[in-house]
């Protein structure tokens, strides 16, 4: 049980993920690092069409991806995702698949 702005919860608090490391793959993939240590592989190819990420789809802007404030982001932060959405679509790699 916690209390937050005033309100008591019954679960315990569940902490933000933040995103501390972020590699470009091929293909509009991500490997991403977040603050829970996990690592996971995220594909963001089918968010491409959407007119926010369209400058994504030149490949040197998908590469010049960067962690800024626990996010990934691009274009000088003009363009970010949620970490939590990312963690949510991202899948973890079996150890034998990264070796």
């Amino acid at each position: 049980m916690y209390e937050l702005n005033g309100i008591v919860y019954a679960d315990d608090p569940v902490p933000l993920k933040k995103v501390k490391y972020v590699h470009p793959l091929d293909d509009y993939k991500l490997f991403i690092r977040f603050s829970t240590e996990e690592e996971k592989e995220v594909d963001i190819s089918n968010l491409l069409d959407e007119p926010v990420f369209r400058p994504l789809k030149d490949v040197s802007v998908f590469k010049s991806v960067y962690v800024d404030y626990g996010t990934v982001a691009w274009c000088n932060g003009s363009i970010d995702i949620a970490p939590e959405y990312l963690y949510d679509i991202g899948y973890t790699q079996s150890p034998a698949a990264t070796s």
